[in-house]
């Protein structure tokens, strides 16, 4: 193993708790402050993918310095402060790069930058050329950046070699086809960041470019199962990890039209979630499951899936968890042409949705505020045929709904264009069309394409209609996928 870049005289210290950057966050609970930063980061043209626990890390003290991106952004929604009153250290004293810590900012645009021995590819990059490769973001923090490539690049000649990719990491056993030594919290932190990642890069562009270079990380999730931890609590990280990558790859072959490939999956981590005794990882795999079941023509399943995931998840203390899965009950009642039974279970959400975020909500869920709510109760009426109140709540769908999600405002206003289209609406399903054309540049979902060509299907009589043809003869025009 080779040294670290931090001087061994240096004895590890526990992190000091940011009272300061708590401080700040005020009211609102880590999820909304997240989303506070990363529309702060919009208006300044960055790019940061904050979540809960991004900000439950700062605020334990675990960063110490965010990086050059985070820096402007706290800065921009602070402003008058320093990095100092928000409760962080000198860059200088976190960095362990002797060579390099007297700069602060880093070089303009170098043609073939180079990296200091531990130092993290892009720390020095400016940000619009981290931009340019968006899909290999560098960790949030310099510290743990350092343990995770300490981890994953040092091993010997017949160690297990891992590597960062554009998810995170790959993990390959060694020439004699088993790992060489357990593995560790650096492995664990990688798997879990790779997860973050697939899950940030579906919200923004859909999962069709996605799923199959999801399939190397997933496998090397399951490699490092077989290697086995050094710690019960590092076991734990990587069974929930495996089984939480397992998901997000299911999503993205469910969200691409590969329904027996995500059936697998959520499978795969259904399993996973029983072996380790993970409750929350339990709860989230019949989520998907019920939904799959639900787009594959299976209702009774969705709604059976959906009461295991509640009975399994009520034990957690999420009202927020608790209410997405009786809208998992409600689609799966709808899809049996039961009315009762699915305003039943969209009361029930609705109820739980209102009791307001917690600590205990997973993080998985960053994508489930008011517009999901909305959304899904969209479907729920398109299902059972009442088209005037399924275009209601997808249209407050689409106008809620966070812009980093842009992948859910196509698919909410898709929703609208085919609810508007069998509706009566057809000069209206048009305009609403253009939109989600508009935003298919940067969205790849098969699910919207799917929709779409059905709404098409549906105003091909009306072309006379205002806007109609033009919206046919765009949609035409489309590129299919494979």
């Amino acid at each position: 193993m080779t040294s670290s870049t931090v001087a061994s005289s240096e004895s590890p210290r526990p992190p000091r708790p940011n009272l300061a950057f708590r401080k700040v966050r005020g009211q609102r609970s880590p999820g909304e402050f997240a989303g506070a930063v990363r529309r702060a980061a919009r208006e300044i043209g960055e790019r940061v993918s904050c979540d809960a626990r991004y900000v439950g890390r700062v605020e334990a003290g675990e960063i110490r310095c965010p990086n050059y991106a985070y820096e402007r952004v706290f800065l921009h929604m602070f402003p008058g402060r320093t990095l100092a009153d928000l409760g962080f250290a000198p860059r200088s004293s976190v960095r362990g790069r002797g060579a390099r810590d007297t700069e602060d900012t880093p070089s303009a645009h170098p043609a073939s930058p180079t990296y200091g021995t531990g130092e993290t590819p892009g720390a020095y990059e400016t940000y619009e050329m981290q931009d340019a490769h968006y899909l290999y973001e560098t960790h949030d923090n310099y510290e743990e950046s350092d343990v995770l490539r300490r981890a994953f690049m040092t091993g010997g000649a017949t160690a297990a070699a891992a590597s960062l990719s554009p998810f995170g990491f790959t993990y390959e056993a060694s020439a004699a086809g088993r790992p060489a030594r357990r593995v560790g919290t650096g492995e664990a932190g990688a798997l879990e960041e790779a997860v973050r990642r697939i899950r940030l890069l579906d919200d923004r562009h859909g999962a069709d470019g996605l799923y199959r270079r999801a399939a190397a990380p997933l496998r090397a999730a399951y490699e490092l199962l077989d290697a086995g931890a050094v710690r019960q609590t590092t076991a734990d990280r990587l069974h929930a990890g495996a089984g939480e990558l397992a998901i997000s790859v299911g999503w993205l072959a469910h969200d691409s039209g590969r329904f027996d490939d995500a059936r697998s999956h959520y499978a795969e981590a259904l399993a996973t979630a029983r072996v380790a005794g993970d409750a929350a990882l339990e709860a989230h795999a019949f989520c998907n499951t019920a939904f799959l079941a639900r787009d594959t023509g299976r209702p009774r399943e969705a709604v059976r899936a959906a009461q295991a995931a509640q009975r399994v998840a009520r034990p957690l203390g999420s009202p927020r968890l608790m209410s997405l899965l009786a809208l998992r009950e409600a689609g799966g009642w709808a899809g049996l042409a039961d009315r009762a039974g699915c305003e039943q279970a969209l009361a029930r959400a609705q109820s739980l949705y209102e009791r307001g975020p917690s600590e205990a909500d997973p993080e998985w869920m960053s994508f489930y505020g008011e517009a999901e709510l909305e959304g899904l109760e969209a479907q729920c009426w398109s299902t059972l045929g009442d088209w005037p109140r399924a275009a209601r709540h997808a249209r407050r769908a689409a106008h809620l709904q966070n812009p980093h999600f842009t992948r859910n405002i196509a698919l909410y206003t898709a929703e609208l264009t085919d609810d508007l289209a069998r509706g009566g609406h057809p000069d209206e399903a048009a305009e609403a069309g253009m939109r989600v054309l508009d935003l298919l540049d940067e969205v790849q979902s098969s699910r919207i394409q799917t929709m779409l060509a059905a709404t098409a299907r549906v105003l091909l009589p009306h072309r006379r209609a205002s806007g109609v043809s033009a919206f046919l003869e765009r949609h035409a025009s489309l590129p299919r996928t494979a």
